[in-house]
């Protein structure tokens, strides 16, 4: 007799035969009797970008195969110009409709992971070649061209996901809308000076507005994908996970940033009130990646303006991150259950294995 996979279980909450509770219940059933369940005290937050090095393997065809078709027909990412806006057009939908082609079956019949993840990546530059062949179709200036190859990219990149549901797709989705807007924010000739400025609020340009804007945005969605799914067994809880990780820098590096290059009496101790809002509300949304991601990317900014006090920061997120990964379960139940009744809180992960088995 075959056994029953967590693909298996997804697609029978897809095709309607059971519900995601039923397709909970039955994982943790799975790992009770396998003895799993007995060694964690919650549900963990899933995350896969392989299954095996069989994986990688493919990958690393594939990459190959791709690189070899740049290569044999002189595309690049800004090589409209040299190749010419029609042939560029030709070669890009090539190359896209290949892609699909070729998820259609790692993805939709064989259930790969790895190849679905660098399929979406390789249809995502094709698209973007698209995007610049029709720019200077258009004879677009460079701000034009960025903003329109972008934007194309997000519509096309869209139109994949929702054929192949493949959850990166999204974070690739999310990535082109960025550029996109920042692409049309160039259009008055307005330039960040610095990658910097794209986080300072006190910079000039929209740049920094427009980044905690869409970040919110896409936080909005990831927890629309997550409370679409609360008990995470259906591809909608993997793409809320890819949002969270593009949302997440977005909101926590724009004030961050702001904070630490502000030079005003208690401005590292609202930078730490503030981190540690960030991370009650991971604990509460049970997203260990919007916070991973947002401190993970603050730190690494900080030592861009680092000074002194900064380090205090440092070594206090460490210490938090380190504690958080620990008691995670432990804590979050606590606050779960301490928090009063809001909109959407039954709509979230289970807070309790036995709620998740009630449930």
């Amino acid at each position: 007799m075959t056994d029953i996979t967590r693909d298996d279980l997804r697609a029978a909450v897809t095709t309607g035969a059971i519900t995601e509770a039923q397709a909970a219940s039955l994982i943790v059933l799975a790992e009770t009797r396998s003895g799993q369940r007995a060694k964690v005290t919650g549900l963990d937050e899933p995350f896969e970008l392989f299954k095996g090095f069989n994986e990688i393997f493919i990958v690393v065809g594939l990459t190959i195969l791709f690189m070899g078709w740049l290569g044999v027909t002189g595309l690049g990412v800004f090589s409209a110009a040299q190749t010419g806006y029609i042939t560029g057009l030709i070669y890009a939908l090539v190359a896209m409709g290949g892609c699909a082609f070729l998820t259609r079956y790692f993805t939709l019949t064989r259930r790969m992971v790895a190849p679905s993840i660098a399929l979406v990546v390789m249809f995502a530059i094709s698209a973007f070649q698209f995007g610049m062949s029709f720019a200077a179709m258009l004879d677009a200036n460079t701000q034009g061209a960025i903003a329109w190859a972008f934007g194309i990219t997000a519509a096309a990149v869209g139109g994949f996901y929702a054929v192949f549901r493949v959850p990166f797709a999204v974070a690739i989705v999310a990535v082109s809308v960025f550029g996109c807007a920042f692409g049309l924010a160039t259009l008055g000739g307005t330039f960040p000076e610095t990658p910097l400025d794209i986080f300072l609020l006190s910079a000039d340009g929209p740049f920094a507005v427009l980044t905690i804007v869409l970040g919110l945005i896409g936080l909005a969605v990831a927890l629309s994908f997550d409370m679409s799914d609360p008990h995470r067994v259906t591809r909608r809880a993997a793409a809320g996970f890819w949002l969270h990780i593009i949302a997440a820098p977005a909101i926590v590096n724009t004030v961050a940033l702001t904070l630490f290059s502000m030079e005003m009496p208690g401005a590292q101790a609202i930078l730490l009130l503030f981190l540690s809002v960030m991370a009650l509300f991971a604990v509460v949304i049970d997203r260990r990646s919007f916070l991973v991601a947002g401190v993970g990317y603050c730190v690494a900014l900080a030592f861009t303006v680092i000074e002194g006090g900064a380090f205090v920061i440092i070594l206090a997120l460490g210490a938090g991150l380190v504690l958080l990964g620990a008691k995670w379960d432990a804590l979050r139940r606590a606050l779960m259950r301490a928090l009063p009744d809001f909109p959407g809180k039954t709509r979230l992960p289970p807070f309790d294995v036995t709620q998740a088995e009630a449930q």
